[in-house]
């Protein structure tokens, strides 16, 4: 017999999770946006190449990289497209090579790789973009398992190979990279972000079940040993060189350097570094603003996980995303790993908020590279996006994983709460793939941001958001001229009514790629920008009232407050 007391509280927790269910339902039908893929329709045809051959090259499992980023100064962002290459064993018919597409301004994009003279072929990892001679066009790196390769932009459409000239041709195993100003000096710096020791004479492999698989990292080198590399910071001298700064600067830690997130979260002016490291604890470096770094990222309760252990890192972002005016840091890992969110407390500390927010259960399962915050829906709240996709292409055979995974959307719930709507977005619906790198951009120019995602050793995607413009948007392009010309380390902040938006300029993040260095801020219902508040890396500060919604601004460093251009 069931008691009066049972009764009322099996009848409360029913009515309490039916009202949840309601309200959730409530939530999604507000957020009615939808992902389309139209890679076929703009005129993308790459196919990533990671050289497999059978042997199992550790080399082949991390995949390739992106980048947004308007090489012809015409206002559309370009797409620049990274590429592995043939390993022992493997002959292709045609020799893989990186893709510069040039956006055409009407949704589609025609292929200019041979023109502009950027088809590199050796085997690619990851890109940057920034104005780093600031001449007024935009400037190329490229990681590569070899030499990495610096194209300077000529201003008509080609680049020229200057990475001798400028002596920042890094020959170890390079993964991710930003530009940055770290010195305040009007030049954006370099860093890159490598990964180990390695050739392809000493790989090995291991035999699961009879099945041979990719070794793990920590087992590659000399049996059990792996042996990590340091990172590499190049200052810029300002006349079209760079100088390896890396032991002067502090940057002197090793580590299994996967993904770098550039951004200043101590709200001090200059720019801090954290970096994702495969399998070994992650780097936050403070710029102590002298030209030095310190890590603190024991101290700052990012460099482990809450049990004290070292995760998988493979990508990082910097984002608001409770809109609290400092840079809060989310991070990938492997799978039975979660992506962890480190809410920034404002004190040189974090916290770790992953499973109170809502994402820590569902990302266990899946194996994580890039991740970043994304405004999809332009509510004035950063969402999450994750790509998926397994290390090992046979983990069919002997687990009941797949090798294809399904990308993840979580929703902002006004920084609150996150929600899993990769089914309301159309993610579920896609075919899965094994995707790897990912930048965003509004290719378009609607105002809403879509997703480029580069997947290994398959056909990419460029994802079209069909509705994320239903809401008013301002999308902000910072031109500098006392600070450096991409304007990267840029503050700005834009407030409507009771919506307060902190974003950063900024290059390199998510997984071995980069977004479009123009900001787009989500204004929801709102028709104007009360305030727009900007800080440049050289300290000026501007502000601009009763700013009119859906609109792109050039906004140049120093411009008086009636000279917004669109």
């Amino acid at each position: 017999m069931i008691s009066f007391a049972s009764f009322f509280a099996r009848s409360h927790f029913l009515i309490s999770f039916l009202l949840s269910f309601f309200v959730l339902n409530q939530l999604l039908a507000k957020n009615p946006n939808q992902f389309i893929d139209v890679t076929f329709e703009a005129g993308i045809d790459f196919r990533h190449h990671d050289g497999r051959s059978g042997q199992k090259y550790l080399l082949e499992t991390l995949g390739s990289g992106a980048s947004f980023f308007d090489y012809d100064n015409d206002g559309d962002t370009d797409l620049y497209i990274v590429n592995g290459a043939d390993l022992p064993g493997c002959v292709s018919p045609v020799s893989p090579t990186n893709i510069l597409y040039r956006n055409n301004g009407n949704g589609t994009f025609t292929d200019m790789t041979k023109i502009a003279g950027v088809g590199n072929m050796q085997y690619g990892v990851g890109c940057a973009a920034a104005d780093y001679d600031n001449d007024g066009d935009v400037d190329l790196y490229i990681t590569n398992y070899g030499p990495n390769v610096l194209y300077r932009n000529n201003g008509d459409g080609t680049f020229t190979d200057v990475t001798q000239f400028a002596n920042v041709g890094e020959s170890r195993w390079s993964t991710s990279c930003a530009f940055l100003d770290y010195d305040n000096d009007s030049h954006l710096d370099l860093l890159i972000i490598n990964y180990m020791k390695f050739s392809v004479e000493e790989n090995s492999w291991w035999e699961i079940k009879g099945v041979r698989t990719y070794r793990s990292p920590a087992d590659q080198i000399a049996g059990s040993i792996f042996v990590s590399e340091p990172d590499t910071l190049y200052r810029n001298n300002g006349n079209g060189t760079f100088t390896d700064v890396t032991k002067t600067s502090g940057i002197l830690l090793s580590g299994l350097g996967l993904s770098v997130a550039v951004g200043d979260y101590d709200n001090d002016g200059d720019a801090d570094i954290q970096i994702s490291n495969d399998m070994e604890r992650d780097f936050l470096y403070r710029n102590n603003g002298d030209g030095t770094f310190t890590d603190i990222a024991a101290f700052a309760g990012v460099g482990y996980d809450e049990n004290g252990m070292p995760g998988s890192g493979m990508g990082s972002s910097f984002g608001d995303y409770d809109n609290d005016g400092d840079l809060d840091l989310i991070v990938s890992n492997a799978s039975a790993m979660p992506a962890l969110l480190y809410r920034n407390e404002g004190n040189s500390f974090f916290s770790d908020v992953s499973f109170s927010i809502g994402i820590g259960p569902v990302t266990l399962p899946y194996f994580k590279w890039a991740i970043e915050f994304i405004d999809q829906d332009n509510d004035g709240f950063l969402d999450i996006f994750i790509a998926n996709g397994h290390l090992q292409e046979n983990i069919g055979l002997f687990s009941d994983q797949s090798y294809p995974q399904q990308d993840l959307l979580f929703w902002n719930q006004r920084g609150k709460k996150y929600v899993d709507i990769s089914v309301r977005a159309g993610l579920a619906q896609m075919t899965n793939r094994v995707s790897r790198g990912m930048a965003f951009s509004d290719y378009d120019n609607d105002g809403d941001l879509d997703i480029f995602i580069n997947n290994s050793n398959q056909s990419a995607n460029l994802l079209r958001n069909k509705n994320g413009n239903k809401n008013n948007w301002i999308t902000i392009k910072v031109r500098g001229t006392q600070s450096n010309r991409s304007g990267i380390g840029t503050r700005i902040k834009v407030t409507t009514g009771d919506l307060s938006q902190t974003r950063e300029v900024r290059s390199g993040s998510s997984y071995l790629s980069q977004n479009d260095l123009r900001l787009l801020f989500g204004l929801g219902d709102y028709r104007k920008a009360d305030h727009i508040e900007i800080r440049w890396p050289s300290g000026l500060k501007q502000k601009f009232s009763n700013v009119e919604v859906n609109q792109i601004l050039v906004i140049e460093e120093g411009i008086p407050a009636d000279s917004l251009s669109q």
